[in-house]
């Protein structure tokens, strides 16, 4: 496809819309993925440093009488 201008890229042939939006919802959800990945990580990580400090202090109240 050849485009006389910008404008005309912008609009490809009439479904500009729906191919920049098409885009933009694509990279939203990307980003969005991204973002609950990032807070699933915190989480778990969060979880999992209260598991091991509970099992250290629970392993030092049973060693000591």
């Amino acid at each position: 496809m050849n485009w006389a201008s910008w404008s005309d890229f912008f609009a490809m042939g009439g479904y500009g819309f729906y191919v920049w939006g098409s885009y933009l919802v694509f990279l939203l959800c990307i980003i969005g993925e991204i973002v609950l990945i990032i807070n699933r990580r915190r989480t778990l990580h969060k979880q999992l440093s209260l598991i091991h400090k509970a099992t250290k202090q629970e392993m030092s109240n049973e060693t000591t009488p």
